[in-house]
């Protein structure tokens, strides 16, 4: 960790912060060498960190910024979860789950109707229990006001509300991936890259506080219009300048599925056996094998892809489901 990153973090000692637990680390780190060949690295210089493996509610990223934030509600005496997000939110679907394992009210504010999306995590949001306030087609802005809305009406009902900020992003829920960044020091020492989608911010924030800003690659899908300033944000830092991140693969929006993203989920799944989605890990690893191609990342060097999980999302993506579908061949003898 660089000098003035471990000072930042002494300074806010994680350890010394209400946390609850709600996972189950560390989450393994395996060898990708089909997958590492087959875009341009050796067989050993490629290894995928299993972040989809985090067990609570479907597992996902999400859940070690949660760990602090629900942390930090539960020891301000909240009894309801409340947080924003689209209807496919892997945020809002993990908030959901905690709020299950933990006996708290959980209230969804999410962007657009009801009946316009039905499958994937929404079906998930409704396993678990939680209550759905659709906001409308509304920006961010709008679904802040939305949410500050449901609050309201959540304490004059008596409730005790806190809100989970959206994605789970802020200084706090960084300190999780900080912690993941730990763990991948301690499980590879030589590591060069680590390769991440970059949404709400926190989780790149939080790599970047415990790995340094020039071994974290963080790939835009296209959830804020200034990443890289939610990023340095979060992590402490002045500006964004240095910050390592790709905005090559969002293509028309942030819901859509793009050419390179829909070659990058064949590729992860017939190389590795491994399932990504289209908004979150199929744009990471297109902007890993772009990396590739274009000399940010070369062959010799130890690289990460972290899997931050979001299968539930793939189901509740059409054209992502309708792309996979016809991927099947028939067997003719």
């Amino acid at each position: 960790m660089p000098p003035e990153r471990a000072m930042m973090y002494a300074m806010s000692d994680p350890h010394s912060d209400p946390r609850v637990e709600l996972a189950t680390f560390p989450t393994p780190v395996e060898p990708a060498p089909r997958l590492a060949t087959a875009i341009g690295l050796g067989p050993d210089d490629l290894w995928i960190k299993r972040d989809d493996l985090t067990g609570l509610g479907g597992g996902g990223n999400k859940i070690r910024k949660l760990e602090w934030t629900v942390g930090a509600a539960l020891a301000e005496g909240a009894d309801t979860l409340v947080t924003t997000g689209a209807p496919q939110s892997n945020h809002a679907r993990l908030t959901a789950a905690a709020g299950a394992r933990l006996g708290l009210a959980v209230v969804l504010v999410l962007r657009g109707s009801p009946g316009v999306s039905r499958s994937g995590n929404l079906a998930l949001d409704g396993l678990f229990g939680a209550r759905i306030a659709w906001a409308g087609e509304v920006d961010q802005a709008g679904l802040d006001r939305a949410a500050a809305e449901v609050c309201e009406e959540l304490r004059g009902g008596g409730a005790r509300p806190a809100l989970i900020p959206f994605g789970g992003s802020s200084a706090l829920g960084a300190r999780g991936y900080a912690h993941c960044g730990e763990e991948l020091r301690r499980q590879l020492p030589d590591l060069r890259t680590a390769v991440v989608a970059l949404g709400s911010g926190g989780t790149m924030a939080g790599l970047v506080i415990s790995l340094g800003v020039e071994a974290v690659l963080g790939v835009d899908v296209g959830a804020l219009t200034e990443p890289a300033t939610a990023v340095s944000e979060f992590a402490g830092l002045a500006t964004p300048e240095g910050l390592r991140v790709r905005r090559d693969q969002v293509g028309a929006g942030y819901a859509t599925l793009t050419a390179p993203t829909a070659e990058a989920l064949t590729l992860a799944a017939r190389t590795a056996g491994l399932v990504l989605d289209p908004t979150y890990t199929g744009r990471a690893m297109a902007g890993l094998i772009a990396a590739v191609r274009d000399g940010d990342i070369r062959p010799g060097e130890r690289t990460v892809f972290v899997h931050t999980g979001g299968l539930p999302g793939l189901f509740g993506h059409a054209e992502g489901v309708a792309y996979a579908e016809g991927q099947v061949v028939e067997y003719r003898a």
